[in-house]
């Protein structure tokens, strides 16, 4: 594998935990949002992932990671009954989003790891251009 295939990929990586750390921090500012309706309730997204193939040889490995898109998650959302809320709905409860903040502290930890993880790679790569390029002096 070339150097500068290395930093494609851990390049591809560190994009994508940049995102999931995103969300994570979208999901956790929303955590306490109140909504009068269903409809209108935040809902906790994640991003979904693929491994970018090699297409002219599928049985090379991946060559990066790239993201598919982002889902709300359908986990049933916060129901609380307080009648005296400005938000309440004609039965008396507010909604709250599907944010599990344990979930997201993981999540937080997981992508920050892992973007650390690839900064590794690419300093790595970055010694061994550079070991490389000085063998010829």
């Amino acid at each position: 594998m070339s150097h500068f295939k290395a930093f494609d990929i851990a390049g591809s990586a560190m994009s994508a935990q940049n995102q999931r750390l995103n969300l994570v921090a979208s999901n956790m500012a929303n955590v306490d949002t109140v909504s009068s309706s269903i409809e209108k309730t935040y809902r906790s997204r994640q991003p979904v992932f693929q491994a970018i193939l090699n297409a002219f040889d599928p049985d090379r490995p991946a060559s990066g990671v790239r993201t598919l898109g982002v889902i709300e998650s359908q986990a049933p959302l916060r129901k609380e009954y307080r009648p005296d809320h400005p938000l309440a709905d004609e039965q008396g409860y507010i909604h709250k989003p599907n944010v599990n903040m344990v979930e997201e502290m993981a999540n937080m930890i997981s992508a920050s790891r892992s973007y650390q993880s690839n900064v590794e790679v690419m300093n790595a790569a970055k010694r061994m251009a550079v070991s490389t390029i000085n063998l010829g002096k």
